[in-house]
């Protein structure tokens, strides 16, 4: 679980109704919301709230850190809440589902001393794509696999 809430609680980020509901809508496991999804689950939760009010809250949980971005070729960007715990994503080229993955040993271990050319390397995401049992099922798959 995300425990975004707890995150933003600790950060003693200013929690109006409207920030609340963008939180708990994104608070959770394998949670990968596009900003429309955030905005449709909010409102239902809170009927006021503006779609700029969401994207704004987006933008703000993604520059403190509480929220990553995930960007997959010629699909909406989606927002991941479990920003605090080292993972990966598995990606459905059918229907675009988005799963948190949690590969066994370093991901560095994979590019050798001599590819850094001389960076220090501080980071690195790896997308694993494939085709999700219900888009096996049904043939469905995207023109990008």
């Amino acid at each position: 679980m995300s425990n975004l809430l707890e995150r933003l609680r600790r950060r003693g980020w200013r929690m109006t109704a409207q920030r609340r509901v963008v939180a708990e809508v994104l608070d959770g496991e394998h949670i990968h919301l596009t900003a429309d999804e955030v905005l449709v689950l909010a409102t239902a939760r809170l009927p006021e709230i503006s779609r700029a009010t969401v994207y704004n809250t987006l933008g703000e949980l993604v520059s403190l850190g509480e929220v990553i971005e995930v960007s997959s070729v010629g699909r909406a960007k989606r927002y991941d809440p479990n920003a605090h715990q080292a993972h990966q994503h598995l990606v459905c080229a059918g229907c675009g589902t988005v799963r948190d993955v949690h590969p066994v040993g370093d991901p560095l271990d994979g590019l050798p001393e001599a590819e850094r050319y001389g960076f220090t390397v501080t980071g690195v995401e790896v997308t694993y794509r494939g085709v999700c049992p219900a888009c096996g099922a049904t043939g469905a798959v995207a023109e990008n696999s």
